[in-house]
């Protein structure tokens, strides 16, 4: 069922319109610019290897497919003598197709620099990781960089109606109920080459389902319940090395941030049943607990923590109730990030060059010539004495009426706003009180 055509490819919609490079490359246009090389990059199941394809048939091009999992520098040399000798005595083009191209070593993917810039080969290289990371920066600056993207349900669902009518697939001996084509294409999750394996499993059950020595009927109807029979589960679309990694841990935290607590554990799920290190999502979590609550509800940092600690000492599959624990508290929780966006303001100041010498009275004391040092810079201040540190617990509140800020930030800073949510709430109005009582209102 691989599409032989453009017109058979099914999504990528974006990547495959008129004037776009991948289009001009698989339609063979000519002019100044040329065949450019390609990296595609995208999930199981969205065209890579197809579009290589359809890209060598354009032109009339030789075809060499190489996989990095088992094919070496040396391999890729070969290629590109093959590919010199192809266009200098028959005038055509090799087209390079190279899967899994995240697996070559930085070695191996210079041996191919040549070869690209020279456009001796086509290079169209297929890629699951994210190619900032796993390739390497000459490469990807003499390619275009083309993003696939899964499928939709209807371009799913498309991929699978073809299948039961064309003849390199059921050619008409099936036909798919509604309710099993929403099933696999739900189970599929954008993989067109899932769907279609689904579909041949489940056609499989049917078979076995007719009863023996029955006459099968011209055409056969693959039903929910078969459906369901050929495919229990969906597989769990994650890469613990790769951009899923990032995407679903992202989708905790913001998830926890938003208050959903359902969407949080689905997450927390996909990671744990994609096998994803336990602390590592817990130190996650004790991120969140500090960035987004806060002290909207300080407790939630102590749960936190203690999930970090039991996880480490009591391992899979038990942790997974301690790190839901930690979610469920997370995203309950009143949030506010007042103390993460005071300190990030703060750490701007300094870096903007804000903040003077330190006030006078809160310099240190314990060391020689302290106070020598000390009166001098309140003479060059023209503070005549040197001012004296208020001890604030002789204070009768506690609190010591004096400047504690560099005297350029003293008056016009205000990092810490807290808010009016959860236990914050109570802050408030003690900064409020706190800011008057220090001369700071």
């Amino acid at each position: 069922m691989r599409p032989r055509t453009i017109d058979e490819v099914r999504g990528q919609a974006d990547v495959l319109r008129p004037g776009n490079p991948l289009r001009r490359l698989i339609e063979g246009s000519g002019g100044a610019a040329g065949p450019l090389s390609a990296i595609l990059w995208g999930p199981p199941g969205t065209g890579k290897t197809t579009l290589a394809h359809l890209v060598a048939s354009a032109a009339d091009r030789e075809f060499v497919e190489l996989s990095a999992v088992t094919a070496g520098v040396k391999d890729v040399r070969a290629v590109m003598e093959g590919a010199l000798r192809a266009r200098d005595l028959y005038g055509r083009q090799t087209v390079l197709f190279l899967d899994e191209i995240h697996r070559f070593t930085k070695a191996q993917q210079d041996a191919l620099l040549p070869g690209v810039e020279n456009r001796q080969v086509v290079l169209v290289a297929a890629t699951t990781e994210n190619p900032s990371f796993s390739v390497i920066a000459p490469l990807l600056s003499r390619s275009v960089l083309v993003t696939l993207v899964p499928l939709t349900d209807d371009e799913v669902a498309d991929v699978l109606t073809a299948a039961t009518t064309d003849e390199r697939g059921l050619d008409g001996a099936y036909a798919l109920a509604d309710d099993a084509r929403d099933h696999l294409v739900r189970l599929a999750g954008g993989d067109a080459r899932r769907a279609l394996t689904f579909l041949e499993a489940a056609a499989g059950v049917a078979e076995d389902a007719l009863a023996p020595g029955a006459e099968r009927p011209d055409v056969l109807t693959l039903t929910l319940a078969q459906a369901e029979q050929a495919v229990a589960t969906a597989a769990v679309r994650y890469d613990r090395t790769g951009d899923q990694h990032y995407d679903v841990a992202s989708a905790l935290i913001k998830s926890m941030r938003g208050s959903d607590v359902d969407a949080a554990l689905h997450y927390l799920a996909r990671m744990l049943e994609a096998g994803e290190d336990p602390r590592f999502i817990a130190r996650r979590i004790v991120i969140a607990a500090s960035e987004d609550v806060g002290l909207g509800d300080p407790t939630a940092l102590q749960t936190a923590v203690a999930a970090m600690h039991a996880v480490a000492q009591i391992g899979m599959p038990e942790a997974r109730i301690i790190l839901a624990q930690a979610v469920v508290h997370n995203a309950l929780a009143p949030k506010s990030n007042a103390a993460y966006t005071g300190i990030n303001e703060a750490i701007a100041d300094v870096r903007a060059g804000k903040g003077g010498p330190v006030p006078i009275h809160l310099r240190g004391r314990g060391y020689g010539g302290a106070g020598r040092i000390a009166d001098a810079a309140a003479k060059a201040a023209g503070k005549g004495k040197t001012p004296q540190y208020v001890y604030a617990h002789d204070e009768p509140d506690g609190v010591a009426r004096q400047q504690y800020l560099p005297d350029d930030l003293a008056g016009s800073t205000d990092y810490y706003r807290p808010t009016d949510r959860g236990f914050e709430a109570r802050l408030q109005e003690r900064w409020r009180w706190l800011r008057e009582r220090l001369g700071r209102g």
